[in-house]
C-alpha cells in the first residue's frame, strides 16, 4: 500500500497550493461542493506529472461563475451547456463542472446532458474506475465509490457498472479505452473487451470529429501499439479505420509475405522511436505517426498471388496514397494533414531504388524536390519501414540511407537544396521571352525546374540561353 500512501501524499500537497485552496475555500464558503476529480487523482496514483486541474461541484454553471469570477484573472464559458466553466488562478487554467452525465440517447450525434446533485453519483457515471474517484475539498477525503484504488495497483481498466451500459451512455468511451489502454499502459477487463466487441458499429453514432479526435490523442501517446491492436481486435477499427484492420492478410502455405499488420504496427514502434531520437522533447508528430501506421494500406487491394509463392503488391504506394487521402477526409482531419500523410504514404518506397544502383546528382535533387517540406519525415519513415530479421540486409538498408542524407546534406551545402527553384524566377522568364502571364510562363518555369533537378545550378546566362533554346524549338 506504498503506493496508495505516496498518493495521498501528493494529493495532499495538490490540494494545499494556494490556487486549489482559495478554490475550496471560496466553494465551502458559498456552501457548495467541490472536488479535485479524474485525471489528477489517477495520475498521482501512478506518479505522473498533474498538468491539468478538473473539479467537479454540486453548483451550477451561474453558481460556479459567481464564486470564481472574484477569484480568477480570466474565465470562459468553455460549455456552459454542458456546465464546465474555466478560468485561469493565479496563473493556472483551471476547469469546474456541474455534477453530470452524457448519455446518448441512440438516434442522434450528440449526448443529452443530464445534471446531478451527488459527487458519488457524478463517479459512478464516468467512463472508467481508475477516472472515477475524487478528493473531496476542503476536506482531502478520497472518494472512490467504484474501487479504482483496486484496478489501478492491478492495471486494469474497468467500468464502474456494467460495461455495455456505459458504452451505450457513450460509444466514444470504447475510443477512449484504447487510448487509456496505450496512455496508462493497462490491460482491458475481459467484461470491457467484449463489451467493445459487442458494441463497436454504434460508434457510428458519435461524430467523426470526436472519433478523430481521440484517435488522435491515442497515436499521440508514448507507445500507441496496444491500443490499436485493441481497436483492431474488437472490431472497433472497421469503424475508424477499417483500411488498418484490412492488412491481416491471410497467408496460405503456398504464397508468403511478410505480416502486413503486424509490420505496419513495428513500422509504428520505430517510426517513434526516430522521432524521439531525432526532435527530443517535441510534440509527438501525428502526420508522421498516421503515415507509418497506414503507409501499407495499399496492400490488400495490389496483392497478386504469382506462380513460384511469390506475391506481389505492385503500386500499393499510390494506391495506399489514395485510400488514406479517403479516410482521412472522412475523419475531418485538415487539410495539412490529409496532404502530408499521403504525400509521405505516395513516396515511402522510393527510396529502395536507392539500394538497387548508385543515383545521380539528379535523382538525389528530385528526391528532396519530390520531398519538399516532408523530407524529414520521409527519412524517419523510410528507415523505420526496414523490419527485416536480417540482420545483413538490414544494415545495408540502413547504410544505403545514411549515405543518401550524407549526399543530400552535401548537395544541401553545396546547391542550396532546400530552396529548389529555376535559375529565373516567373517575372525573368517573362522579361526574357517578350511574354506576359499566361500559360506559356508555367511551361517556361517547370522546364527550368527540370534542368535545374537534372544539371544543378546553371546561372542566370546560361539558363537564359537554354531557355530560348527551348522557347525557339517550341514555337516551330
Amino acid at each position: 500500500m506504498d503506493t496508495v500512501a505516496a498518493a495521498v501524499e501528493r494529493l495532499g500537497q495538490l490540494a494545499a497550493t494556494p490556487r486549489v485552496a482559495r478554490l475550496a475555500d471560496a466553494f465551502a464558503a458559498a456552501g457548495h461542493e467541490l472536488a479535485l476529480v479524474g485525471g489528477p487523482v489517477r495520475d498521482a496514483f501512478l506518479g505522473r506529472r498533474v498538468n491539468d486541474l478538473d473539479f467537479t461541484t454540486d453548483a451550477s454553471p451561474d453558481q460556479i461563475l459567481e464564486i470564481v469570477v472574484p477569484l480568477a484573472e480570466a474565465h470562459w464559458d468553455v460549455g456552459r451547456q454542458f456546465g464546465t466553466i474555466a478560468a485561469r488562478v493565479d496563473g493556472e487554467v483551471v476547469e469546474i463542472t456541474t455534477y453530470r452525465s452524457d448519455v446518448y440517447d441512440g438516434e442522434t450525434r450528440k449526448p443529452v446532458v443530464e445534471f446531478g446533485d451527488t459527487l458519488e453519483g457524478d463517479l459512478v457515471r464516468r467512463d472508467f474506475t481508475v477516472n472515477a474517484m475524487a478528493l473531496r475539498l476542503p476536506e482531502r477525503v478520497l472518494v472512490d465509490p467504484s474501487g479504482g484504488v483496486e484496478d489501478l495497483l492491478a492495471g486494469r481498466l474497468s467500468t464502474p457498472g456494467s460495461a455495455v451500459d456505459s458504452f451505450r451512455d457513450d460509444p466514444l468511451r470504447m475510443m477512449r479505452a484504447a487510448r487509456f489502454v496505450a496512455q496508462l499502459g493497462f490491460a482491458v477487463s475481459d467484461e470491457v473487451r467484449e463489451a467493445v466487441a459487442a458494441r463497436a458499429a454504434t460508434l457510428s453514432i458519435v461524430s467523426v470529429e470526436r472519433v478523430a479526435d481521440e484517435l488522435s490523442k491515442l497515436l499521440r501517446t508514448s507507445s500507441p501499439r496496444e491500443g490499436v491492436r485493441l481497436m483492431v481486435d474488437t472490431g472497433l477499427a472497421d469503424h475508424v479505420l477499417p483500411e488498418l484492420a484490412a492488412m491481416r492478410l491471410e497467408i496460405d502455405e503456398h504464397h508468403h509475405h511478410k505480416d502486413v499488420y503486424e509490420h505496419s504496427l513495428t513500422v509504428l514502434d520505430q517510426a517513434i522511436g526516430y522521432e524521439a531520437e531525432r526532435h527530443p522533447g517535441e510534440a509527438p508528430d501525428l502526420v508522421l505517426r498516421l503515415a507509418a501506421l497506414l503507409h501499407d494500406c495499399g496492400k490488400p487491394d495490389t496483392r497478386r498471388l504469382e506462380p513460384g509463392g511469390v506475391v506481389t503488391f505492385h503500386h500499393h504506394d499510390v494506391v495506399g496514397s489514395k485510400l488514406a487521402r479517403k479516410r482521412l477526409r472522412a475523419l475531418r482531419f485538415d487539410n495539412d494533414t490529409v496532404k502530408s500523410v499521403s504525400r509521405l504514404i505516395e513516396l515511402h518506397l522510393r527510396f529502395f531504388g536507392y539500394t538497387e544502383g548508385a543515383w545521380t546528382d539528379s535523382a538525389v535533387r528530385r528526391y528532396v524536390r519530390d520531398a519538399g517540406d516532408e523530407l524529414e519525415r520521409l527519412h524517419m519513415l523510410t528507415r523505420a519501414d526496414v523490419t527485416t530479421r536480417n540482420r545483413r540486409k538490414a544494415d545495408r538498408l540502413g547504410f544505403a540511407y545514411d549515405d543518401l542524407e550524407a549526399r543530400i546534406a552535401d548537395l544541401r551545402e553545396r546547391e542550396a537544396l532546400d530552396s529548389l527553384r529555376p535559375d529565373l524566377d516567373g517575372d525573368e522568364i517573362q522579361r526574357v521571352l517578350g511574354i506576359g502571364p499566361s500559360r506559356e510562363v508555367g511551361e517556361a518555369y517547370r522546364f527550368l525546374l527540370e534542368l535545374r533537378t537534372e544539371e544543378g545550378p546553371l546561372g542566370t546566362e546560361v539558363a537564359t540561353e537554354r531557355l530560348l533554346s527551348w522557347w525557339a524549338a517550341r514555337a516551330s
